[in-house]
């Protein structure tokens, strides 16, 4: 499965207000569950999560987010700043990190401050 920005996006802003489901329109279950699980492994979430016999991610609690997860959230949350960011990334063949993703939103908030 590959990493989708946007539903790691929409993970955090659902766990910031503190959503008990999980549950996003247009993706499912698993879908979910594994980017739950990227997301506390990059450091942005504190969760647990139950496996089922094969190894999969079959239910999950997330606690809350994490110091970076706030960060990588303020800088992400403007819908026009996040376009941008996404447009840019998917313009250089689409290959990100988190880092790299904050990085550019942060820098494209500073430039609409001054604008």
């Amino acid at each position: 499965m590959k990493r989708d920005l946007d539903l790691c996006r929409q993970i955090l802003l659902s766990q910031e207000r503190d959503d008990p489901n999980l549950e996003i329109p247009g993706y499912t279950t698993e879908q979910i569950l594994y980017h739950c699980v990227l997301l506390e492994e990059a450091g942005l979430l504190v969760g647990q999560f139950v496996r089922g016999s094969s190894g999969d991610v079959i239910g999950a609690r997330i606690e809350r987010l994490t110091w970076e997860g706030h960060d990588f959230l303020d800088a992400a949350r403007n819908d026009k700043n996040w376009r941008k960011a996404k447009d840019q990334i998917l313009k250089t063949g689409g290959s990100w990190t988190f880092e790299i993703v904050k990085s550019l939103l942060v820098e494209i908030a500073k430039r609409s401050l001054l604008e």
